[in-house]
């Protein structure tokens, strides 16, 4: 095969991937209560809002026996809704935050068990950084776009970081910064332009 043409065949979509119109919403730590899960439902109020369909994957519901180190070879077969609904997903919302200057290790681990390379390969991905710190977790936003950029996902460049989120979050874990809804709602319109340019398809009013 001439390299034009590898090139080529590794870029396009596995036939596996693509099956449902929905995007799928990541949160990207198994902390229990964490504020990660608490900006993730800001999330999921906007794409009903646009009557885009959407599931949310939460770590923390991942099955303890996924943590065997026998996982690398074999994965146990209730880990398998994970994985299919990544494969599936027309695009991935992905909600991190950041734990000691980089993603959470758990999130890191849900990638290395996920399919190869079906999984992102030509897959649309959009970020949300959540963090204590000043920088709204830049850094690990970062390095999670050179991870889904190095297995040839596309990247949707307009990311949000909510920095110091203790203090933007109300007692009822609400955002209290309606400029920083406006953000999230901006990011998720344009990533589902996004997905709908790159697949040729409509997500809005699409039947879940």
């Amino acid at each position: 095969m001439c390299p034009r043409a590898a090139s080529k065949a590794r870029n396009q979509p596995h036939p596996k991937t693509f099956r449902s119109l929905m995007i799928e919403i990541i949160a990207g730590t198994n902390r229990p209560g964490s504020n990660t899960r608490k900006v993730v439902r800001h999330v999921e109020e906007i794409y009903a809002g646009l009557k885009v369909p959407y599931h949310v994957l939460d770590l923390a519901a991942m099955p303890p026996e996924i943590f065997s180190p026998g996982s690398y070879a074999e994965k146990p077969k209730s880990f398998q809704p994970f994985a299919d609904a990544v494969v599936r997903a027309s695009g991935l919302h992905v909600v991190t935050p950041e734990y000691n200057g980089g993603m959470p290790g758990v999130l890191k681990y849900f990638i290395d068990m996920l399919k190869f390379p079906e999984s992102f390969v030509s897959r649309p991905v959009c970020f949300v950084g959540v963090a204590a710190g000043l920088w709204g977790a830049l850094r690990p936003v970062e390095q999670l776009q050179g991870i889904f950029g190095y297995r040839n996902a596309f990247v949707y460049p307009e990311r949000v970081f909510l920095p110091q989120v203790s203090n933007l979050l109300d007692d009822r874990g609400q955002l209290k910064s309606e400029e920083l809804v406006g953000k999230l709602k901006s990011q998720a319109e344009g990533f589902v332009d996004f997905v709908e340019r790159l697949q040729r398809t409509r997500l809005r009013g699409a039947a879940a």
